[in-house]
C-alpha cells in the first residue's frame, strides 16, 4: 500500500508561500504547473489567468518581503485522492488583502505541481 506523499505536497506548498511571500516566479515556476489555472471569483466579473498572464503580475508588484509585512501563511489541510492527486486548503496573505486558497496538485516526473489555484480574498482591516 502506498501512503500519501504528506511530506511532499508540503514541502510544495512551503515553496508557494516562500514564492509569494518574495514575488518571486522563479520559485513560483516551480511549483505551479505548465499549464495551471489561477481563479478568483471575488469580484463581479472572473479572473481567470495562465501562468503566462500571472507572472508578470508577480514580477511587478512589490514583494510582502521587502516592505517587511509580517509572514501570514498557513496550511490548513490537505488531503489526498490517490497517490498523484492531491487537494490542499490554504490561507495567506499579501497587502491588505487576505486569501483562502483551494489548491489542486497533481504529482509529476519533476514532483508535485499546483494544477489549479481557486481562490477567494477579504480586505484586512488595519
Amino acid at each position: 500500500m502506498t501512503y500519501p506523499d504528506f511530506d511532499g505536497v508540503t514541502q510544495t506548498l512551503n515553496r508557494y508561500f516562500d514564492g509569494l511571500y518574495q514575488s518571486d516566479t522563479k520559485i513560483l515556476g516551480t511549483v505551479f504547473h505548465k499549464d495551471a489555472q489561477y481563479v478568483c471569483a471575488t469580484e463581479d466579473d472572473l479572473l481567470l489567468h495562465t501562468m503566462d498572464s500571472y507572472f508578470p503580475i508577480v514580477d511587478n508588484r512589490p514583494s510582502p518581503k521587502s516592505k517587511n509585512e509580517p509572514r501570514q501563511d498557513a496550511i490548513q489541510s490537505i488531503q489526498f485522492a490517490g497517490p498523484k492527486t492531491a487537494f490542499a486548503h490554504v490561507n495567506c496573505a499579501i497587502g491588505e488583502k487576505y486569501f483562502t486558497d483551494f489548491l489542486t496538485l497533481i504529482q509529476t516526473s519533476d514532483g508535485w505541481r499546483i494544477i489549479s489555484k481557486v481562490f477567494h480574498y477579504e480586505l484586512q482591516r488595519s
